[in-house]
């Protein structure tokens, strides 16, 4: 699979993304929430500091559900029994996306508090 072209790579991506969405719900959730912050911050005219700053943590956070996504079905695949080491590795993924997605929400919460103070 190395070196193949960008549109194959491309999409190896895309597949990876509608893999996502039709198996995880919380990637879902995710991307909804996207539309709401993003519709939000163009109707209430946000800057472009706010947009870059509030893309950049959106993207980190969905990013990092799709390597907790990809992380889980390695380990279940390499080892479907429960391991407590293996559920510790999971612990930990869904902690990034849980720290990345807290973080997104006390940005968000900065702009409307910027915004209406």
């Amino acid at each position: 699979m190395k070196n193949q072209n960008f549109f194959k790579r491309l999409i190896f991506a895309l597949r990876g993304l509608r893999s996502a969405w039709l198996s995880e719900r919380s990637f879902r959730a995710q991307v909804v929430i996207t539309f709401i912050v993003l519709t939000t911050l163009f109707f209430l005219k946000a800057s472009l500091q706010w947009w870059a700053v509030i893309i950049l943590v959106i993207g980190a956070t969905l990013a990092a559900e799709l390597m907790n996504t990809a992380l889980e079905y390695m380990l279940d695949l390499l080892h479907p029994n429960y391991h407590s080491q293996i559920g510790r590795a999971k612990d930990c993924a869904a902690a990034a996306v849980l720290v990345l997605s807290c973080s997104a929400i006390l940005i968000f919460i900065a702009f409307l508090f910027e915004k209406y103070s």
